[in-house]
């Protein structure tokens, strides 16, 4: 009887499978250690939130080429994305994306949005109203700071302009992460915070 419950046992284990492994979450090149941005965000230059009203996301032009056929938005869906499949003009053709934001898990590019960390608008009223459309430009392709990210469309236009003072990802195991990236983009570009939002990325920088 032993041998019999011994050898169903065996039997049912071999039956088991092994779960998939969860798909790793895009990390864009640039992201500081805590320390590093805390001392970072300690430099930054804190102002008002003044809107001149000239800003005009086509001052930012983007995608631009990257890499033969591939723009910035198809840049950023191959890098970020497992098992990325494209066609001859580079549209991800197949693939997944696990959105840092919300944690969201999706199979078609048309679910994705390449997210400015620094958003076009907060960036113009941080000084980038007084830049070239050359570096306004470069901004808006940056792929060598942690500024372009793959996420959930709908969490991105909720997040739409906003700072951390006004908006933070879903996910709270984030905020970390999503601070030192904003630090990072923040302090690479020259670009100003308001004391609300200094005040955010502290308390964010501290869950670290």
């Amino acid at each position: 009887m032993k041998s019999y419950i011994f050898a169903s046992l065996l039997a049912a284990a071999s039956s088991v499978v092994a779960a998939p492994a969860p798909a790793p979450m895009p990390t864009p090149p640039g992201i500081p250690s805590a320390s590093t941005a805390k001392t970072q965000l300690a430099s930054l230059t804190v102002k008002a939130y003044v809107d001149d009203g000239g800003y005009n996301r086509d001052l930012f032009p983007h995608w631009i080429t990257i890499s033969g056929t591939c723009n910035a938005r198809e840049y950023v869906l191959k890098r970020d994305g497992t098992g990325v499949t494209t066609d001859d003009a580079c549209r991800s053709t197949s693939g997944t994306w696990v959105s840092p934001y919300d944690g969201g898990v999706w199979t078609q590019a048309s679910d994705i949005d390449i997210d400015h960390m620094v958003p076009l608008k907060n960036a113009w009223v941080s000084g980038a109203n007084a830049w070239t459309t050359s570096k306004r430009q470069q901004f808006a392709n940056d792929i060598n700071s942690p500024q372009l990210w793959a996420v959930t469309d709908n969490v991105n236009q909720s997040k739409s302009d906003k700072s951390p003072d006004a908006w933070k990802p879903p996910l709270t195991s984030f905020y970390c992460t999503y601070a030192k990236a904003w630090v990072q983009v923040k302090y690479t570009w020259a670009l100003t915070i308001t004391s609300a939002e200094k005040s955010a990325l502290t308390s964010m920088l501290n869950t670290c």
